[in-house]
């Protein structure tokens, strides 16, 4: 049997769990559908290790649950960070680290040859020559080290120029301070914050989605492929069955929700010859790929999805651009009551929320809200805010106003004011 280790070698695992605990957490050991209850038992032990001040347990009946209680407005960092920093090691790849990294702080140019030499010389350690060369050419990939060709002959350094800089300018860690906060790739200043042992002393965000750093090693690559202009193959594990399929689209943006924070590929899928939005929390994998045209349909190139794409936001009321009943637009109108004038500010939401739909006074005190989009079903919890108002509501995707009207009769069921 293996012993259980802290660490973990796959960065793609422990976002799975993290996110797991801290998005839908409250499950008990029984509960878990993971492969074994051992997992379980070893991503619960990994958890407390690395977020144990944030850890909730809650007993219930069948024992307890465990999930992430993490206040943003109350933090000076993101502790999910911590996530990036577990990755495991061997002897050699520690030893190595720290050993290469201090013989080229100076700045010294050495080739692999020269560093396994010096390896031996100043620190009587012994490393095979193809061993440091694959060190060094994975520290170039990951920016630790500067590689540079003269002919045949290969050279790496460190360039600390940012660092001296930095250094010199004081200031721009508390830039950095808020970055980690409210950017994209905000491991990237608390990574410089923890170099120059900086702390947040300036800085909370109210309203911060800190899950999004389990999803950021993932989004980099995305934004290289869109910024590549190609296709992509993506492996999409259903939030709901937990099955997995690939995908082949062409992707084009990242939307992000401004009521849930949860964010979106949106992509072109040149077999449906559809936009689709997929969630980016929901996608394991993306590597890049040729798209091939089918049927003989040519493939539209960038730029042009990148106009349709922008003509079709305008009647998306979220991130769905196509409906369950039909591939075309769908019509809604809502009859509200509104107290003129102590709610006029009713008509001021129907307006400053609409999304491109029209107000209209139909007569005192009765407003018509109209609109025409992809799929009316997104708009469902927009329009249960009116509910009490809302004096009919028609639409041309007859699902949605059967469910609309469903909904009303449960809950006046649930506080029994229905005859």
């Amino acid at each position: 049997m293996s012993a259980f280790k802290e660490l973990v070698k796959s960065f793609p695992k422990t976002r799975e769990y993290i996110r797991d605990f801290f998005v839908y957490g409250f499950k008990t050991r029984d509960e878990f559908q993971y492969k074994s209850l051992r997992t379980y038992d070893n991503e619960r032990r990994r958890l407390e290790s690395w977020l144990s001040p944030y850890v909730r347990k809650d007993h219930v009946s069948n024992g307890y649950n465990i999930s992430l209680a993490i206040d943003s407005n109350l933090l000076d960092t993101n502790p999910l960070f911590r996530v990036w920093k577990t990755k495991s090691f061997t002897d050699n790849d520690i030893i190595l680290h720290f050993l290469i990294l201090d013989l080229l702080q100076d700045g010294t140019k050495l080739t692999a040859e020269e560093i396994t030499d010096s390896l031996m010389a100043k620190y009587n350690t012994i490393f095979d020559t193809q061993t440091v060369r694959r060190k060094c050419n994975a520290y170039e990939k990951t920016g630790l080290l500067n590689r540079k060709k003269t002919g045949k002959t290969v050279v790496f350094f460190i360039d600390n120029a940012l660092a001296f800089w930095i250094r010199a300018n004081s200031s721009i860690l508390d830039a950095l301070a808020f970055y980690q906060m409210a950017g994209n790739f905000g491991i990237i200043g608390n990574s410089f914050l923890e170099q120059f042992d900086f702390s947040n002393k300036s800085f909370r965000v109210k309203h911060s989605f800190f899950v999004h750093t389990l999803e950021d090693a993932l989004l980099l690559t995305i934004l290289d492929i869109i910024n590549k202009k190609t296709g992509a193959k993506l492996e999409i594990k259903s939030t709901k069955t937990g099955r997995t399929r690939a995908i082949t689209c062409i992707p084009l943006q990242i939307f992000t929700s401004t009521r849930s924070g949860r964010r979106f590929l949106c992509g072109y899928i040149n077999k449906t010859r559809r936009f689709t939005c997929f969630r980016l929390d929901a996608i394991k994998k993306a590597v890049p790929e040729e798209i091939k045209s089918n049927d003989g349909y040519n493939i539209p190139g960038y730029d042009e999805l990148i106009k349709k794409l922008d003509k079709n936001r305008q009647q998306a009321w979220g991130v769905s651009f196509q409906s369950t009943e039909n591939h075309h637009t769908e019509r809604l109108k809502m009859e509200v009551h509104v107290i003129e004038p102590d709610e006029n500010y009713i008509v001021g939401r129907l307006k400053r929320e609409g999304r491109g739909g029209t107000v209209t006074k139909k007569e005192q005190n009765i407003y018509i809200y109209e609109t025409e989009v992809f799929d009316c079903n997104e708009m469902l919890p927009w329009i249960r805010t009116f509910t009490g108002r809302i004096i009919s509501l028609e639409c041309t995707a007859k699902s949605v106003e059967r469910r609309f009207y469903r909904d009303l009769q449960e809950m006046y069921y649930m506080y029994q004011i229905c005859g």
